[in-house]
């Protein structure tokens, strides 16, 4: 009896491995035919569907039988007839889905998501995780807005296939932008920097131009040059400069992104160039594109910015990452070549405009609050943390330009080896006393003795005649000149030249903010036709001075030029610009209607100051005017508000204005000052009584 039970058994068992074999082989040919009607190269979850009868077509709907849902456990929604469980398929399941490319994601009770247990037992089973089944990769996400967004982020990364895998976006999703006659393929999110690896900024525009207009100035120098643009994206920087400056120039673009570096060599393909492309990890330089008529070759690289500057050097670096530059200065100065220059380009505004204070001090080591200056005051911490970056590797820096706009804060020095130079440069790092009652501000004095008062170094008495502390040390800052003339008319020419229409206006502006004069008093003639073109203590070579250039293949000619063109330098010192600018808005005087601009500008040349317009600020003005002057000369043009007739406008002019500049405010005789402040109480209760018995009377 035993064998007899143990050979049923074992047919049981087979006939049972045969069913299931069967099932498996039923399961596998309709997988074979999902692949085949889909475009997708795996089985998609059930809750994916094209249409609602799809859907209702799992669930074997019949009228005479009831049928659980497909999409819901048993816990959850029992077995039910058919016009019951249509209406629940629409009403939960396909109402809620999200939409691709013509297929439905809807929401799923199975329990394929993992949940978190409850505190108590018996709800466990009450509450599965309602979520969605990607259908690019598979994963599942609770809400339907954050699965709306997972689509996105695949569409933008090009991964519209069903597997999860990076795969390179195909070119019909792919724009074509043009800039400054240079084509670049971007894709589709190509201005959201987090989720993209083509991150392309058309606000950056000008930006890109004034970088453009310093390398064409230094490319006039020394021929040829080697320049470095550190963080590609998309190349379109690299590409105009090999473009527009051709052989003159060595181009090199980096980047640490794979898609990027793709990017970049499809966009020089795109613009007719060749490309060399350096990959350190492979250890192997290819070249790639044969075009006959074109010798413009652009390299190439797929290495971390830090290393590639520390492997080789260059004349020309621009450092551009996205936010703080800081990371990346100690490697730039590292190999960058005597009379070389570095442009970087910081986009981190909240913390360079004293929006977060604490992120500035953990970048740039300075104490800042937002002052009326705070953008030049954010272009000075930048060149501070230049300084010490180049002056640790034994080299000093001239400021040739410092823009800081409402994107980015742009600084472009030239770098001078040696420890001289180095030591010169660290001196111009001090200390900045602001005043927080009147904006008044000045820089702390050499020397390394303490001060007993450091109140004293204000112009401003504000210490003495307010309680308490009234001022706050900001810094450590770069307190020499931010501009060089003679870069800057270059450049301008420059831009002139290649017809960079909207870098010529800017450029206008920051060389009359450089030489401290109006627009009146500017020149625009070419900077080639002057014979005696100084910067950073050294002469620069021009076309009508080759006799006294002191650049030969790269190298100084001798000693004794550079130090006679030092004391000139010197010598010119005096001149340079004023630090720091006045919002005529800030210290406008309540009551008052100030004059405008350029004739308050005139008012101050007049005075016998030097004033000037800034980019910074559209109502700013840079003058050596003290801050009392400034007052008052403001005071002294400006026109009440209300006419003589009314009483409003004396008493405006008291409370305003007397307290500071009696003398200085608009036509009121001290008579009737006096009589307004020894009856300031009897004519408001008189003006009261009067008002209130006119108010009865109508009543």
């Amino acid at each position: 009896k035993s064998n007899n039970v143990d050979v049923k058994v074992a047919k049981s068992e087979l006939e049972t491995d045969e069913k299931g074999m069967e099932e498996e082989s039923t399961r596998e040919s309709d997988s074979n035919i999902l692949d085949v009607s889909s475009d997708y190269p795996r089985e998609k979850h059930i809750s994916i569907q094209r249409r609602l009868a799809d859907l209702e077509k799992l669930a074997d709907v019949k009228e005479d039988e009831k049928k659980p849902c497909p999409l819901c456990p048993e816990e959850k929604f029992r077995a039910c007839y058919n016009h019951k469980l249509h209406r629940h398929l629409q009403n939960l399941h396909w109402k809620v889905s999200v939409e691709f490319e013509g297929y439905r994601m809807c929401i799923c009770h199975l329990p394929c998501h993992p949940v978190k247990p409850n505190l108590i037992g018996d709800q466990t089973f009450s509450k599965m995780g309602a979520h969605y089944h990607c259908i690019i990769c598979s994963a599942t996400i609770t809400r339907r807005s954050d699965m709306i967004g997972h689509i996105n982020r695949h569409v933008n990364k090009g991964e519209t296939e069903s597997r999860f895998i990076t795969v390179p976006a195909p070119k019909s999703s792919l724009e074509v932008l043009k800039e400054s006659a240079t084509d670049v393929q971007v894709l589709p999110n190509y201005s959201t920097p987090h989720k993209t690896d083509s991150y392309f900024n058309p606000k950056m525009k000008l930006n890109r131009q004034l970088i453009f207009c310093a390398l064409a100035v230094l490319a006039e120098e020394r021929n040829p040059i080697e320049c470095l643009d550190a963080f590609g994206a998309t190349g379109i920087m690299g590409l105009q400069w090999a473009k527009h400056l051709g052989s003159s120039v060595k181009v090199t673009i980096n980047d640490c992104n794979e898609n990027s570096v793709t990017m970049i060599q499809e966009n020089c393909h795109l613009n007719k160039m060749k490309v060399k492309l350096n990959i350190k990890e492979e250890d192997h330089d290819e070249a790639v594109g044969d075009e006959e008529g074109n010798t413009d070759t652009i390299e190439v690289t797929k290495m971390d910015a830090n290393v590639i500057m520390h492997l080789r050097s260059f004349d020309f670096i621009h450092l551009d990452p996205f936010g703080t530059s800081v990371n990346y200065l100690d490697s730039a100065f590292r190999n960058v070549r005597n009379l070389g220059i570095v442009s970087l380009t910081s986009t981190d505004i909240s913390s360079l405009y004293a929006k977060a204070q604490h992120v500035a001090l953990r970048h740039y080591g300075c104490n800042i609050v937002r002052t009326e200056y705070y953008k030049e005051l954010a272009a000075r911490i930048v060149i501070a943390a230049v300084t010490r970056a180049a002056a640790r590797c034994n080299k000093g820096i001239e400021v040739l330009l410092a823009v800081a706009l409402e994107h980015f804060v742009l600084v472009v020095v030239r770098v001078l080896r040696g420890p001289s130079p180095a030591d010169d440069s660290a001196k111009k790092i001090r200390y900045l006393i602001h005043c927080q009652w009147c904006e008044e501000r000045i820089f702390q004095k050499e020397g390394n003795m303490v001060e007993e008062n450091p109140y004293q170094q204000l112009p401003c008495d504000c210490h003495g005649s307010m309680p308490g502390k009234t001022a706050v040390a900001l810094g450590p800052l770069w307190s020499g000149p931010l501009y060089n003339t003679g870069f800057l008319r270059r450049m301008l020419f420059e831009a002139v030249q290649y017809g960079l229409d909207e870098a010529q206006p800017l450029l206008k502006t920051l060389v009359c903010e450089a030489e401290c004069t109006t627009s009146k008093h500017f020149s625009t003639h070419s900077p080639y036709d002057e014979n005696k073109q100084e910067e950073c203590g050294v002469y620069i070579k021009t076309p009508n001075t080759a006799a006294e250039s002191y650049l030969l293949q790269g190298k100084r000619r001798s000693d004794e030029v550079i130090r006679s063109a030092a004391k000139r330098q010197k010598s010119e010192n005096s001149a340079e610009h004023p630090a720091f600018y006045y919002n005529i808005h800030r210290h406008s005087i309540k009551g008052m209607n100030m004059p405008k601009l350029n004739k308050f500008l005139n008012y101050l040349s007049e005075a016998g100051y030097r004033v000037s317009r800034t980019h910074f600020d559209p109502m700013g003005v840079r003058t050596n005017a003290p801050l009392a002057q400034f007052k008052t000369i403001l005071t002294k043009y400006s026109t009440p508000t209300y006419t003589a007739g009314q009483a409003e406008g004396p008493v405006h002019l008291t409370e305003g204005v007397l307290a500071e500049q009696v003398q200085a405010a608009a036509a009121v005789k001290a008579e009737d000052v006096e009589f307004l402040e020894d009856n300031k109480s009897g004519v408001t209760a008189a003006v009261f009584t009067n008002d209130y018995t006119t108010h009865c009377a109508a009543d």
